[in-house]
Formats: C-alpha cells, structure tokens, sequence
C-alpha cells in the first residue's frame, strides 16, 4: 500500500498520520508524528474465546531507550520491567478507547503503542492515545468514534495545545483531554490550585481542539474509503430475560429502597433473590426447556441478565425519585471521620481517612536526597523526590485471591494522589527531605483514591511537612438516561459499577490541583463536565473541615525517629576531595560520625542523622576539609603528630598544616618534642599555600587580638 500523509496543524505545530509504510500484517497501522516525536500504533483483533462475559481489550504502551539515543542500563542492557510511567501511559490510552468500543464485543482486541523517536519537546503519550483511533479505525473494529486527545498547559494567561516538557514544568496546568463526537470521554490533570472556572475553560479549549483532529480522521477514512461504525449488538434470550425480569424486578426494588443496609447486606440480599427466585426456578425446569438450555450453554447469562435489571432499577430510582440506594440526597456526602497519630511515633506520620465504608491509612516516611527515585524512561525528568504509593489489597473488599505486584490500577490511583499533593510540598531548599506516601486502603466502598488524598495529607501533616495548604477530594458519578441527567456526589461502589461516570476532583479551599474524569458512555457535553466540577466544590470544602478539626496544620516537630538534616553548599570542584580514592574519605566520615551523607552535582551536601551531636560533627568535618583558607587566617588547632623537620596540625576537622621546625618558636629549637607534643592545642597562622595546596604555619608574629578571635570562634 503506498503511504498516505495526514497532516493538522496547532500554532505552528504540525501532527503527521502517516498509514501504509509500517506493520502491513497489524489489523491496522499508523505512524503519528510532532516534531521528531514519532509513535507508531496498531490495533488487531482475533476471534474471541469461548465463554468470556467480558470486552478483551488489551493496550499497552512500549518505550524504546533507542528513541531517546540512550542505552538501556543494568547487565542486560535492554529494557526490561516497564517503569510506572509507561504503565500510566497504557492507562491514558486505554481509558478513553474502552467506552467507545462496543461493551458486547468478545473478540480479542490489541493496541499496541511504540514510540520510535523520541523529541524531548514532544511528549509521545497524547499522540498515542489519538494514534489509537486511527488503528482501530483502520482495523475495522466496531467503534463509536473517532476519539482524540491533546494536552492543554497554561502559560501566563493563555492557554496552549499540546505544550513541551519545559512549557508544562514551568507553567500551572497539565490538563489532557480526549473525546469523541458526542462529547468529552476523559480528562487527566495536574494543576496548581486553579479555580474551577479556569479548569472548565481549559477544558472546553482542548475539546476544540480534538474537534480538530477527530475531523482530520474522518477526512482521512473518507480518502481511504473506510466507514466507522459500532457495528449491531446480538440479540439476546428475550425468553430468559423475560423470566429473570418476571420474578427479580419486585425484590430487587424493595432491597434498593432499604437504604438502612451497609455493602455487604445488600450484595447478599440480592445473591439471596438471584439464588432463590432465578437459579432455582431454572433448575427445576425441564432437562428440554428452552430456558434451560440456554443457561446450561452459558452459565454466565443469568449473572449478566440479573446485573442489567439491578443497574436498571437503580437508575430509575435516582433519576425518578432524586434519591440513592442508601438514602442520601445526590450531592450529600457519606459520614466522615479522620484520625492522625494513630501508628506509634516509629512511623513519621499516620492519617485515617474514613468515608462511610470506605478506610484508607496513610503512612508519611521523610528520607535523605539519597533516598530519590532514579527514573529511567524517556521523560526528561530524572528523579523524584515526592512518591506516592496505593495498595489495594483483596480483604478490602471482603474477597480472597493472591496478592501480586502492584497492577495498572495501583499505579494509576497512586499517581493521581501523587499529582494532587505535588503543588502543597514545600520546595527542596525548604524542606530537603525526600517524601513517600503509602496509602493502605483497609475498605473499600467507592473513591479510595480520593480516600488516599485525604489521608496522605493528614499524613503529611502529621509527619510536620509543612504543605501550603490541606488537600481533599471527592468524586463525582453520572446517570445518564436519555436526556435525563443525574450527577452525583461522592459516589460509592454501586453507583461506580453501574453508573456512567467516574470523575474524581482534588483541590484545596484556593483550587484544584488534580482531576481525573473516566466515563462508560460515549462522552458528555461540555455543561454536564461543568456542572460536576461546581458540584464537586462544596463536597471537597465539607471533607476538608472535618479533617482541620483532627490537625489544624503540619506540626512543629518531626518523629524523633525522622532523620535530622543539615546542608551546605560546597565548590563543585571539591566533591572529589570529600569523597576520597575510591570513595575512603567519605566512608570513614560516615564510619565515625554513623550519619549519612548525600552530595549533588550542584555542591549540595546533606548530612542526616537521628543523633544532632554527630550530625554536627559530620558538618564540621566536611566544612574544615572544603573550607577555603587564606594566608594570615589564625586557627587553633591540635598538633597531631610530629616528624624530625616539624609538626602537623589538624586546623579544621579534615584539613591539616605543618609548622616547620623553624616556625615553632621565636628561638632555635633543638628538637621539635622539645616544644610541643601530640595532642597539644597550639595557635597557629597561615603562612602560605604552596602550588600543590600544601599548608604551612607558622606560631611567630600573632597578635593577641587574632589569638582571641580564634579560641572565640573555636569554641562555636
């Protein structure tokens, strides 16, 4: 196939489709490009396995050191586990691309994203996600689109369309957002306490854009002759779900309308009603039954059937009568308690977060620089001192099942608490300690992840980091039925489940600092997003109270078991000296001292310890050793040993000068143990340093005024 070549431009800047060069045997193919940022996309769908109740969608995301011009390090030398980043990318692709294919799909479906050349200007990550369009598209998979996504950054006042890496560092808004003709389908963002109508705006300008690129795709499938199109659901067992619907509409409402009834009592009235008014009715039908049949053909149809009509009668229930399974009104909050301290002192800081049944524990630990994550992907930024981590482990949720590896879920709930607090932490010149955060989530009922925001900061607080400003959040779900629309707040796991909407709002009382809106319906017009962020506002601020009546601000004093920094700044080209051949100086500071010691390219020296009195002594050593000395400065120092022409003297921990046998006193000196021993305090000048920087002292002509001056600043 000869290669076509779409290109639409933003302000100047150029994104390229390029189709029919590469992967000719992927269902389909696309080559996106901006700037040298090149990703190549495909998408391929096999026939479906038997039995399976579910859309098989897989996308992952690939990084190549090779775009970027490194070489992978460690002793394979190639890539190997994907870094946290790249996991959040295939998120980022695969959250707007699943509600657009169709939910009854059972064919094996596969994208797969590589970028090839990496443009340090250009982040890949939106390119790939519009790049999945086009290859689904291309592959002819039902889809509800075509879908996009650009990233909007704010610069001053204006907003851009698809900023660089040092435009979205420098600026206050990381914003992503993707959609598909019928609306908005995803937002991602990071930002530093913006105000909602700010974020609203960002919003509307980047879906302007998509409108953009979603017209470039449907020109380009035009030239190609390819229709898009969802495709037909396959009619189901009207007769089975006309017996379901027959015998569980009745009691499956009167469970919905016991709002007195916490998670668990619910799910097991409604086993109870599924067991006893459906699986038994069908197991007592004849072996020849129609109805039978079907069921013992898939076991998996009357679960399904008995979900639809639940999700049916709940969504009626909120939209009818304005009212919710456990009784609250649509923008009421569940209860909420907080609680801070609640592990011993060993831990730096601890925060309790429930929310209703929802139980997150956050757990503050404070570290040296040393202690930095080393980031090795193709993102330009290379460590982190702020980390954020989610664990979800399976009682949480009453079940049981082995526990792995974090998944894309913890990644991703764990970035989004991360990127909700990063605009609250103090900066490195006034809080030097590396952060982490690990969110246990004890229970869960509905938005642990806005659970772990809440109990990260009480956390924070606890551990006496001194953030800006308490951070909470909240999120939002939809019902959506025709043209009637529901949004409500605080939602909780049956509405999740059932619902059409995830939108997750984290903010201070100034702004909001990170969302993340997921949908299960094709997308929302632009005053449903609005409404949801205004909605969102009232239930952060009522969060945020109860959590000040438990800890009003970060406390004064750190864990007596958090590490104790001291700093100072040291010429760059001293770094070796203090580290030593191999290493040796350094280690035998650490040896004696029992602190640690970190040292950044800048000259930045951190030295930690629980004990004040050795961090102490590690500072002075390493301040005499880089302590620049000038001829005429006096000192008192302690003569460390003594050889046949003369004495040393330690003038400053680490650095040490000779006195010449002839400089030890105003009259001849037979021998130099006539006039000082080891151990002995001597005041001493410089007399000079000679080209090799050796130092050499003298004790004749120092004024009594220099004398006084350097016992007074010895002794400080």
């Amino acid at each position: 196939m000869e290669e076509i070549i779409k290109s639409i431009s933003f302000d100047g800047r150029d994104i390229r489709l390029k189709i029919g060069l590469l992967a000719p045997q992927a269902g389909g193919a696309v080559l996106i490009e901006s700037g040298d940022t090149s990703v190549l996309v495909t998408a391929t769908r096999a026939e479906g396995r038997p039995g399976l109740d579910f859309l098989p969608l897989l996308v992952d995301y690939e990084e190549r050191l090779y775009a970027g011009g490194r070489i992978p390090g460690g002793f394979l030398r190639r890539e190997g586990r994907p870094p946290d980043r790249v996991t959040l990318t295939s998120r980022l692709i695969d959250r707007p691309l699943r509600p657009l294919i169709p939910h009854w799909l059972r064919d094996d479906i596969q994208v797969v994203a590589t970028t090839l050349s990496m443009d340090e200007q250009v982040p890949p990550d939106v390119l790939a996600v519009t790049g999945a369009s086009v290859a689904v598209i291309l592959a002819r998979i039902p889809f509800f689109g075509p879908m996009a996504a650009v990233r909007v950054g704010l610069v001053g006042d204006d907003f851009i369309i698809n900023p660089t890496y040092r435009e979205v560092k420098n600026g206050d808004l990381d914003l992503v957002v993707a959609g598909s003709p019928d609306g908005v389908v995803m937002v991602e963002a990071g930002a530093n306490q913006l105000p909602e109508q700010d974020i609203i705006e960002a919003i509307d300008f980047g879906y302007e854009a998509v409108c953009d690129l979603i017209k470039a795709q449907e020109e380009l499938m035009r030239d190609l002759g390819i229709e898009v199109k969802p495709g037909e659901p396959p009619e189901g067992n009207q007769g089975l779900i006309q017996f379901v619907r027959d015998r569980v509409t009745l009691p499956v409402k009167q469970v919905l309308q016991q709002h007195d009834l916490d998670k668990t009592a619910r799910d097991a009235n409604l086993d109870k009603i599924k067991a006893s008014e459906v699986v038994a009715p069908i197991e007592a039908l004849p072996e020849d039954d129609p109805i039978r049949v079907a069921v013992a053909e898939d076991s998996k149809l009357v679960s399904q059937i008995f979900k639809d009509i639940t999700k049916t009668l709940m969504r009626q229930q909120i939209v009818q009568d304005s009212v919710r399974v456990d009784g609250r009104s649509l923008d009421q909050v569940r209860p909420v308690s907080c609680k801070v301290s609640c592990l011993p002192k060993r831990v730096h800081g601890s925060g309790l977060f429930n929310r209703g049944l929802t139980q997150v524990l956050s757990i503050a630990t404070l570290g040296t620089p040393g202690d930095a994550q080393d980031l090795d992907d193709l993102h330009p930024q290379e460590e982190k001192r702020y980390m954020h981590h989610y664990n979800f482990p399976p009682y949480s949720v009453g079940e049981t099942k082995p526990m792995r590896s974090p998944g894309r879920r913890e990644i991703g709930h764990g970035a989004l608490a991360e990127r909700a607090l990063v605009p609250v932490l103090p900066s490195k010149d006034q809080f030097p300690y590396v952060i982490r955060v690990v969110s246990e989530v004890l229970s869960s009922n509905g938005s642990t992840s806005m659970g772990s925001v809440c109990g990260s900061t009480l956390a924070l607080m606890d551990a006496g980091v001194p953030i800006s400003k308490p951070v909470s959040g909240a999120a939002m779900g939809l019902i959506k039925e025709g043209e009637e629309v529901r949004i409500l707040t605080d939602i909780q796991g049956i509405e999740d489940f059932l619902g059409d909407m995830d939108f997750k709002v984290a903010g201070t009382d100034t702004g909001v600092t990170a969302l993340q809106m997921d949908m299960k319906i094709t997308g929302l017009p632009m005053k449903t997003v609005a409404d949801a962020i205004y909605q969102a506002k009232p239930a952060r601020l009522h969060i945020l109270e109860k959590m000040l009546e438990v800890i009003g601000k970060p406390r004064s004093d750190l864990s007596p078991y958090a590490p104790r920094l001291l700093t100072l700044k040291i010429d760059p080209d001293l770094i070796g000296l203090v580290i030593g051949p191999g290493g040796k100086t350094i280690k035998g500071i650490t040896e004696e001292t029992g602190v640690k010691i970190d040292i950044d390219d800048d000259g930045t020296v951190t030295i930690a310890s629980t004990d004040s009195e050795n961090a102490a002594r590690a500072y002075q050593i390493i301040q005499g050793m880089t302590r620049k000395l000038n001829a005429g400065d006096v000192y008192v120092g302690r003569i460390t040993r003594i050889i046949p022409i003369g004495a040393f003297v330690e003038l400053l921990p680490g650095k040490e000068g000779m006195i010449h046998i002839s400089q030890l006193a105003d009259y001849r000196v037979p021998r130099v143990e006539d006039e000082v021993s080891v151990g002995d305090e001597v005041i001493v000048k410089v007399r000079e340093i000679d080209s090799k920087g050796r130092i050499n002292l003298t004790r004749l002509n120092i004024h009594p005024d220099e004398a006084a001056a350097a016992r007074t600043a010895a002794t400080k």
